[in-house]
C-alpha cells in the first residue's frame, strides 16, 4: 500500500499543491504570522518543559505524568508538522507545497491527531482509577498497563493515517491543485477529487465516530463515574481534590474535542472554507499552546517540580 502511494507521488513530482489558506486576506496574514509564530514558540518551550520536568523529577514518575509526557510529545510533533509550512506560506507570495511534502504532512498530522484523541481517553481512565479506585490505583495502573495503553494510542493513530491518508492520496484529482485550506487535511483534500466522494465521506465519518466520538464517550462516562463517587462522599475537600486532579484534563478535552469534532463530524457539504480554516487553526496551533499552560498553572505538582529543579540549578551554580 505504501509502495503504491510513493509510486504515485514519484510520478507526479511536478504537481505542487497550492495552499490557498488566508491569501484572500493579506492584512490578516501579517497578523496571523505573528500570532502563529508566538504560539509555536510557546508550544515548543511549554511542552518541552513538561517533558523534561516529568522525566527529571522522581516525584512525577507516575501514570498521570507518563501520559502527560506522551501528550506533550504528540503536541510538539503535531504542531511541527504543520506550523513551519504555515509560517512560510503566511510570509511569502508562493503558497505551494510539494506533493511529497503534502503527503508527509497529511500522514504525520493525521497520525498524531488520532493518537491524541485516544490518549485523552486513556488519561480520563487514569483519572477514574485515581478517584474511584484510590486503594487499588497502584495495582490497576501498573507500568506495563500504562505502556500498553500508550502504545495502543500510538498504534491507533498510525493505523488510521495509513488507511485514511492512503485512500485520500489515491483519489483522482484531474489536475485540481488548489487546496482551500492552510494544511493538507483529509476533509479539504477529498474535495479536490473529480469523482464521486460519497463513499469517502462515509468512510471518513465512520473513522471519526471510532476515533473521535467513541473516546469522547468514554471520557464522559469516566467523569460521570468520578462525579458520582465524589457526590457520595459529599466533602468539600474531596471536590477540591477532584477539581485539582481532573480540571486540567477536562479543559484540554474541551478545547481539543470542541474544535476537531466540528471539522470531522459535520457533513462535507456544510464544510465552510473560512469557518473550517479558523477552527483547524485553533486545534492545530492554539490548543497545543494552551495545554502546557493549563497543566502548569492549574497543577501544584508540576509547579512544585519546576521549583525543585530551579533550586537544584541554583545549588549547582553555588
Amino acid at each position: 500500500m505504501w509502495i503504491k502511494v510513493m509510486k504515485m507521488i514519484n510520478e507526479s513530482l511536478g504537481d505542487d499543491f497550492i495552499l490557498v489558506g488566508f491569501s484572500d486576506q493579506p492584512q490578516l496574514e501579517k497578523i496571523l504570522f505573528v500570532v502563529v509564530l508566538i504560539s509555536y514558540l510557546l508550544t515548543l518551550v511549554g511542552n518541552t518543559a513538561i517533558i523534561l520536568v516529568s522525566c527529571l523529577d522522581p516525584m512525577l514518575h507516575t501514570p498521570m505524568y507518563y501520559f502527560l509526557t506522551n501528550l506533550s510529545f504528540v503536541d510538539l510533533c503535531f504542531t511541527t508538522s504543520i506550523v513551519p509550512q504555515l509560517l512560510w506560506n503566511l510570509c511569502g507570495t508562493a503558497k505551494t507545497i510539494t506533493l511529497i511534502g503534502c503527503a508527509i504532512q497529511l500522514y504525520v498530522s493525521l497520525a498524531l491527531g488520532s493518537t491524541e484523541c485516544i490518549l485523552l481517553a486513556v488519561m480520563a481512565f487514569d483519572r477514574y482509577a485515581a478517584v474511584c479506585r484510590p486503594l487499588h490505583y497502584a495495582i490497576v495502573m501498573h507500568p506495563r498497563l500504562c505502556q500498553s495503553l500508550a502504545g495502543m494510542a500510538w498504534l491507533s493513530g498510525v493505523g488510521n493515517t495509513l488507511i485514511q491518508g492512503t485512500i485520500t492520496l489515491q483519489l483522482p484529482r484531474c489536475g485540481n491543485r488548489r487546496i482551500y485550506h492552510f494544511i493538507c487535511e483529509v476533509p479539504a483534500m477529498i474535495k479536490l477529487a473529480c469523482v464521486d466522494i460519497h463513499a469517502n465521506e462515509v468512510q471518513l465519518f465512520m473513522a471519526s465516530l471510532i476515533l473521535l466520538l467513541l473516546p469522547l464517550a468514554l471520557i464522559l462516562v469516566s467523569y460521570a463515574c468520578i462525579v458520582q463517587a465524589v457526590m457520595r462522599i459529599r466533602s468539600t475537600q474531596a471536590w477540591s481534590k477532584v477539581l485539582g486532579t481532573c480540571g486540567s484534563h477536562l479543559l484540554v478535552v474541551f478545547f481539543f474535542y470542541g474544535t476537531i469534532t466540528s471539522v470531522y463530524i459535520q457533513p462535507n457539504s456544510s464544510y465552510s472554507h473560512s469557518q473550517g480554516k479558523f477552527i483547524t487553526l485553533f486545534y492545530t496551533v492554539v490548543t497545543p499552546t494552551l495545554n502546557p499552560l493549563i497543566y502548569t498553572l492549574r497543577n501544584k505538582d508540576v509547579k512544585g517540580a519546576l521549583k525543585r529543579l530551579v533550586r537544584k540549578d541554583h545549588r549547582a551554580e553555588e
